[in-house]
């Protein structure tokens, strides 16, 4: 094993800038610089001794973004990289933007990315003497970091015993407890089974949080607020937390109503050096996990960040723990703030950390398993504006506010021209997004100098996001960011429950933006009539020459209503008088980009003509929401209302797949009667587990499907009489 000892290249003085994707394999190896930061440097406050110690070779055991993003800073660095791979991943992005590729296995995780056994002839095969593990995956497993400790590698995290006392929640309370940080009241132990769960439940009080002790990122865990719902939440919780992490245990403890998430960064050394760097507002949650973040948070005054900074180095010092990490607190209204848990890794959220600080958080990292000092001091790191990050996933908003969707991308632009953002991602135009990994997209992260202005960013990169050939939840990240409570910041993990009862319905349009929106909707087809009139490189005279100066039209809505348009054509603009309001716009719309710029009565609006279906039809997004839209002239009109209406098939007797995803169990055979409300079948998707429950009483007609089966979305499961 070569020596890991070795000297900084010269490269190592470049600052970093937030690198886009990469479109080919030779532009991946040579993506050091791609970058949408135009406001400053973008690691301006990240500090190395060039005559210092490193790595010549570092092996990334994970996937996706993460793997692409600690490429980023190794080739700053001038450190080779190793990716692994599974047979699905072999052109992915990170797999062609490391030095190295080498497939571990077959797509299911199990038997690729937590195949610690491949990951670990992979590393001896290649030579790489430091492996680091990203997020998920192998990143919080003592055995796999003890294991590299054993072959002579450098685990970039944290030693195994930090691992071992913060990944196992029962330990960490007790640690934190001794620590004098602030504590959650539960029990102080394992829940050995479901009757304990619920005998615990009541003498804690509900409602409850039952949660797998190794778990994290929003598995294994759920709210129960009576006996039943404490009865599933232990069953499922457990099946999700072997099923994610590979161990069961489970702690049971006080759910604390309507508070917010926030989380603090540690960073430290194995010098007893230790720094927090602030805070990052975590409340935009669905089942329990993150959807959009902020740095630093509004509700933290100077004196509670300094306060829970502090526990959360004396925790990190309580624990010997030596590299990056995370804290975090439960804060309730009256900004008395509990322990969570301990994140023993790099967190998904980092990028607006090193937004605000000005510090790559990778390279301090790679520094500190390397043996070197941290060359900060807390005097050192700053509140340098405010940053956003929005998760940008494949899932469907509409259905529980976020249910996985699959497909390939045939065409994804991502909003790289915009000033103050970055986009963290592992895939590009032609990826596949499938059943076995997350389902996310990007971190989306914008920047400014104030709240105000790094959130009027991140409305103009959502509106300019292409992303087409999934669902995804853009629409549903754009309404919050607009959204009252939002931009006041008064927010908590209650927030989506709380602002949308019923479930995301989408943008609701005011009377003046559906004019807008019709507005264009006929704009677009004025457009297609008069290209169809158009006849280039002949010369044969059209059988009309006339184009028409008056557009008689009929505009059908997204909520079902008719409205009457006239349009004129003067000047290469539109002119229209859509009820009794008159809007202009320019008749020079460019399709040659699937982004839609124009001024509409002086404000400035983006529209993403998302399909053109043909009669007149469109799906138009605007505001992030996909809006069909139908233009015809008044004739056409007249006659749809002979039209007969098609009826809606009765689904309530099927059970269908509300996303891809895999079956863990089916309970129902043909022939048993069932209660509504009951469960048939749990259905497994990017490592969640759902429970499928019947709509009404009835009797099983027939089971389309097996334990171990796939399916699709949509496809029906179980059928009652």
């Amino acid at each position: 094993m070569a020596s890991p000892v070795r000297r900084l290249c010269s490269s190592s003085k470049r600052i970093f800038s937030a690198s886009v994707h990469c479109q080919s394999a030779a532009a991946a190896r040579r993506s050091i610089c791609l970058t949408s930061v135009r406001y400053k440097e973008y690691y301006w406050n990240d500090r190395s001794d060039p005559n210092e110690k490193t790595f010549d070779k570092i092996l990334i055991a994970n996937r996706g973004e993460i793997a692409c993003r600690v490429i980023r800073t190794c080739k700053r660095l001038g450190i080779r990289t190793v990716a692994v791979h599974s047979d699905v991943d072999s052109l992915a992005v990170h797999t062609r933007m490391a030095d190295e590729h080498i497939c571990i296995g077959p797509a299911p995780t199990s038997k690729s990315y937590l195949n610690m056994e491949e990951i670990l002839k992979a590393v001896k095969d290649t030579g790489a003497q430091a492996v680091h593990p990203g997020y998920g995956f192998l990143s919080e497993n003592t055995i796999f970091a003890a294991r590299l400790a054993e072959i002579g590698v450098e685990f970039i995290g944290p030693s195994s015993g930090p691992i071992k006392a913060m990944g196992d929640k029962i330990e960490s309370k007790r640690i934190a407890t001794k620590a004098g940080v602030n504590m959650i009241p539960g029990h102080d132990g394992v829940v050995e089974d479901v009757d304990s769960c619920i005998k615990y439940a009541n003498e804690i009080g509900y409602p409850v949080m039952v949660k797998a002790s190794a778990g994290g990122g929003g598995k294994g865990m759920r709210i129960a607020w009576n006996d039943k719902e404490c009865r599933d939440a232990y069953r499922l919780s457990k099946n999700e937390a072997a099923s994610s992490f590979g161990d069961d245990r489970m702690l049971i403890e006080k759910f604390i109503d309507n508070p917010r998430h926030i989380e603090v960064q540690v960073l430290c050394d194995r010098h007893g050096n230790a720094l927090w760097l602030n805070e990052r507002e975590c409340s935009i949650q669905r089942r329990n996990q993150k959807v959009i973040e902020e740095a630093p948070s509004t509700f933290v005054d100077p004196d509670m960040r300094r306060a829970m900074g502090e526990q959360a180095t004396t925790l990190a010092k309580a624990v010997g723990y030596d590299s990056a990490g995370t804290v975090e607190f439960l804060v309730d209204s009256k900004k008395n703030f509990y322990f969570l848990e301990m994140n023993t890794r790099l967190q998904v959220e980092h990028p607006i950390t090193e937004s605000i600080t000005g510090i790559d958080i990778v390279n301090q990292m790679i520094r500190v398993s390397s043996g070197n000092k941290l060359l900060h001091t807390q005097s050192d790191i700053p509140i340098d504006g405010w940053a956003f990050e929005c998760r940008v996933y494949a899932e469907d908003p509409y259905k529980n506010f976020g249910m996985p969707s699959i497909g390939r991308l045939y065409k994804y632009i991502e909003p790289n021209h915009i000033n103050r953002v970055r986009c963290d991602s592992g895939i590009q135009e032609g990826s596949e997004i499938s059943i076995y990994y997350d389902p996310m997209i990007c971190k989306l992260v914008t920047y400014g100098d104030n709240r105000q202005a790094a959130l009027d960013t991140m409305v103009t990169a959502l509106d300019s996001y292409v992303i087409r050939g999934v669902t995804h939840n853009i629409p549903l990240l754009r309404d919050i960011v607009t959204e009252k409570s939002f931009v006041a910041g008064d927010i908590s993990t209650n927030y989506l429950p709380s602002v949308y009862p019923d479930g995301f319905p989408g943008k609701i349009l005011s009377e003046d933006e559906n004019n807008e929106l019709c507005a264009m909707a006929v704009a677009i087809y004025i457009k297609d009539q008069l290209v169809a009139r158009t006849f280039t490189n002949q010369s044969r005279i059209p059988m009309d020459t006339n184009t028409p100066k008056e557009w008689p039209l009929v505009v059908n809505q997204p909520d079902g209503k008719s409205v009457l348009v006239k349009a004129t054509l003067t000047d290469g603009q539109i002119n229209m008088d859509i009820g009794g309001r008159t809007i202009s716009l320019s008749s020079d719309i460019n399709f040659s980009t699937p982004l839609i710029e124009t001024d509409i009565n002086g404000n400035h609006r983006i529209f993403q003509l998302s399909q053109r279906i043909g009669g007149g039809k469109y799906n138009l997004r605007f505001f992030g929401t996909v809006f069909p839209v139908s233009v015809m002239d008044e004739f056409t009109s007249e006659m749809l209302e002979y039209l007969p209406e098609r009826a809606e098939a009765d689904s309530s007797t099927q059970i269908t797949a509300p996303m891809p995803g895999m079956l863990k169990s089916v309970s129902a055979k043909v022939g048993d009667p069932v209660s509504e409300g009951q469960e048939v079948c749990v259905l497994e998707a990017m490592k969640m587990q759902n429970s499928l429950v019947a709509a009404k009483t009835g009797k099983i007609k027939a089971v389309y499907f097996k334990e171990g089966q796939t399916v699709d979305e949509g496809d029906v499961i179980v059928e009652l009489e």
